[in-house]
């Protein structure tokens, strides 16, 4: 099937960079949200972010114009029905995932693959939502979806080949370098490794081992990694970070991903991270 228009359900941080990746590489692409506004606003973000690349001179005005122009907005997900391929980024939020994979399985034609940027749902779970348990995937993108180089694909249950292999080559065209897994697992390969490591940070805080920029400074100095867990944790988001750790400890049962209260308390005050401004560190008012 040939792909040309693009539906990224969620304007979130995700949901809008992947719709940014889809145009800059040549393919249509609506970000679709609860409302219109929501949607207006990734965009607007997009062209901030466009705009700042301009200034630094690394893309032309043009090419700004014309990523801009193939990126269009939607507050429901009726362009579903002209859509290609769908992507769902919304929240982590199971129920909420589900509601949306009914609706477009009411939408969308009956060959187009649903894709979700899921982290640690159940792809079945949301599969099962859908006349076309066959046709669902895992596609897990990384931030900034524009840079990082990674996609996770991953099956449900009743996953066809047919599906993983469209993924697979759906990534291809975006520029990535997919890694194809064999079942479904809770968040697959990255996320189960790096989740503990971020956790594991956390505790280190929380036991007041070290301050949060020498676990950073330990860990790109003794392990080479290009940021440190905690710098990674507010970039991602620590509401975002936790949720996911409860999924996996659910999941798994594994107490290497139980995070400490520390994170609760954290979460309460509004530190959640780059976006508010605070995390386990300061950045400015947001």
């Amino acid at each position: 099937m040939t792909i040309k228009k693009v539906l990224v359900v969620g304007s979130g941080v995700m949901g809008a960079g992947i719709g940014q990746l889809c145009a800059q590489q040549g393919f249509d692409a609506v970000i679709s949200d609860i409302n219109q506004e929501l949607a207006n606003k990734a965009k607007s973000n997009i062209e901030k972010g466009l705009s700042r690349r301009v200034a630094k001179g690394r893309i032309a005005e043009e090419d700004k114009n014309a990523i801009l122009f193939r990126i269009s907005t939607a507050g429901d997900l009726s362009p579903a029905s002209k859509a290609d391929f769908v992507i769902e980024s919304a929240s982590e939020n199971l129920e909420i995932k589900k509601n949306i994979f009914k609706e477009l399985d009411t939408r969308v034609q009956p060959e187009v693959v649903l894709a979700t940027n899921t982290t640690s749902l159940s792809i079945s779970a949301m599969a099962e939502a859908t006349t076309r348990p066959e046709k669902v995937v895992q596609m897990h993108f990384f931030n900034p979806p524009t840079i990082m180089k990674l996609v996770e694909i991953m099956p449900g249950r009743k996953t066809a080949a047919e599906t993983l292999e469209a993924a697979e080559a759906f990534a291809k065209q975006l520029g990535k370098d997919p890694v194809v897994c064999k079942n479904e697992a809770p968040a697959g390969i990255v996320s189960r490794i790096l989740g503990q490591m971020l956790n594991e940070a956390t505790w280190l805080v929380a036991s007041n081992v070290a301050e949060p920029a020498n676990v950073d400074k330990a860990m790109k100095l003794g392990a080479n990694h290009p940021m440190g867990p905690l710098e990674l944790i507010d970039l991602i988001g620590l509401d975002v970070h936790r949720t996911k750790m409860e999924t996996l400890f659910k999941e798994l049962g594994d107490f290497r991903y139980k995070h400490p209260e520390l994170l609760n308390k954290m979460i309460e005050e509004g530190k959640l991270g780059k976006k508010t401004g605070r995390g386990f560190y300061n950045y400015g008012d947001k």
